[in-house]
């Protein structure tokens, strides 16, 4: 009996994946030149803030900069700075590249590239917060307490200028060695406490393996070859996050009306999504039962999961079943009326995107939005007359961004398994079976999701072996027992 250990990698074209997403190759000429000789409409009216020393943190080669920070300990808490790209100042709003991006909604990774928002001139050029550029952005200042949360919050039209440009792995080393940036010095005492405060709001974060897709640098003739892997998350990950969640729910108290001279009045688009069932979260209690975990009835989901060991297999089944408690999200336009849902359950609190115009529409609508409110101005009329459309354009675009992300990973993992048949794996046995749908299991090495016909149990650790690896259907199938 093999029992396979480690697969390099396969030759992968990812060529027939777009033409049935869809994926535009080129972008339009005319919106291309739009965004060439784009010119900063409000340049005669920011603050020069470029005595700020921001910096960006990003993985390593992105150029696609949206947002750059400075966070400083103060004696009351902190401050933060937080420039994002200032989009809207550079795209006409009813001109062909305005149009484009409409259509777009976001950009769209796929392995072997990009299909972007905007054309690379603008938003890995011209717009890109990269270092020693001035460039106009929009700058949040937000000044917290001791613990973390919020007290004063605006956002205005600004000059910047990035000092340096960070990756996540760098800033974790940094601050392993105790030798983090100035800028960001203060980064991993205020990112621990907005973790805190998310668990005591109820915010439910997943750490599940990430499976992705990468080059291996290897070309026999056959095409470029691909690897799987277990993308890893650092700490500096989650810190990084805790910065553009808590600028996303303040955001969202502006345009509540919460806060800011617009207090009272609704208008806006949030990011929403509706609380689980209580039906879902005692399924998965009686799984965490049957598991072994220990959850007391007063502890939240979201606590449960933070304190588990992320590389046991309780662990890996629980947060694979808590998948399924965040669904629903959508966007949702603020008007008149109050909708059904205005907070985002995961996040435990009201939220909207507004830290990457560069590569998502809604951002750069709601970041006007905001603008507008803390000035005291009127919101624009593009923007409230085209609210409903660029949310329309990001529920399409997000629905396509899945199903194309589980198209690339499915047929990666059907190739690179395809000469592999009859082999044995271990896995972790995620899902067991339900009535007609197979179980669900993990396998490391490589790092693959796959059904397993059979009946493995839940949260053990099996053998299974592969039956079935159809790059042309991208399906992978494994049999348990192995034998």
């Amino acid at each position: 009996m093999e029992l396979h250990q480690r697969i390099v990698s396969a030759p992968v074209d990812f060529g027939a994946v777009r033409s049935e997403f869809g994926m535009a190759s080129e972008y339009p000429s005319e919106a291309v030149s739009e965004a060439r000789d784009a010119v900063d409409a409000f340049a005669g009216s920011r603050a020069d803030r470029r005595d700020i020393p921001l910096v960006t943190i990003d993985p390593p080669g992105a150029l696609d900069l949206d947002q750059a920070l400075y966070l400083e300990r103060t004696s009351s808490g902190f401050l933060l700075q937080y420039a994002i790209a200032d989009v809207a100042a550079v795209v006409a709003p009813d001109g062909a590249l305005a149009r484009e991006s409409l259509a777009r909604g976001q950009t769209f990774y796929l392995p072997d590239g990009t299909v972007p928002l905007h054309p690379p001139v603008l938003s890995e050029g011209s717009a890109s917060l990269l270092p020693d550029q001035d460039r106009p952005a929009a700058l949040w200042t937000i000044e917290c307490d001791e613990t973390g949360e919020p007290q004063r919050f605006s956002v205005r039209r600004a000059l910047v200028r990035s000092r340096a440009r960070l990756d996540y792995a760098g800033v974790q080393a940094d601050a392993d060695a105790g030798r983090l940036h100035p800028s960001i010095a203060a980064l991993p005492e205020f990112g621990r406490l907005r973790i805190e405060s998310g668990l005591a709001r109820g915010a439910i974060g997943l750490r599940l393996p990430a499976q992705t897709v990468v080059r291996d640098g290897h070309d026999d003739g056959a095409g470029q070859h691909w690897q799987l892997v277990l993308e890893p998350r650092t700490a500096a990950d989650d810190w990084n996050e805790q910065v553009s969640l808590l600028t996303g729910m303040c955001a969202a108290r502006i345009m509540l009306g919460d806060a800011g001279p617009g207090r009272g009045h609704r208008i806006g688009v949030l990011r929403t999504m509706p609380p689980p069932s209580e039906a879902a979260v005692e399924s998965m209690r009686r799984t965490a039962a049957a598991l072994g975990v220990d959850w007391p009835t007063e502890v939240s989901v979201g606590r449960m999961l933070a304190g588990l060991d992320p590389n046991t297999p309780a662990a890996l089944v629980l947060m694979s079943e808590a998948t399924g408690l965040l669904r629903g999200a959508t966007y949702t336009v603020l008007g008149d009326e109050t909708p059904p849902v205005v907070e985002h359950s995961a996040i435990g609190a009201p939220y909207a995107h507004v830290t990457a115009p560069l590569r998502r529409l809604a951002d750069r609508y709601a970041t006007e939005i905001c603008l507008a409110r803390c000035a005291g101005e009127p919101v624009p009329r593009w923007v409230r007359d085209g609210l409903e459309q660029a949310a329309e354009s990001m529920r399409r675009s997000d629905a396509v961004a899945g199903k194309l992300e589980r198209a690339c990973i499915d047929l990666t993992e059907s190739t690179v398994l395809a000469d592999r048949l009859g082999s044995v794996f271990r896995a972790v046995v995620v899902r067991e079976a339900n009535g007609s749908r197979p179980a669900e299991i993990f396998v490391a090495d490589p790092p693959v999701v796959g059904k397993c016909v059979g009946s493995p149990p839940e949260g053990w650790r099996v053998r299974v072996r592969l039956v079935e690896s159809d790059p042309a259907k991208r399906t992978v199938t494994f049999a348990f027992p192995a034998d």
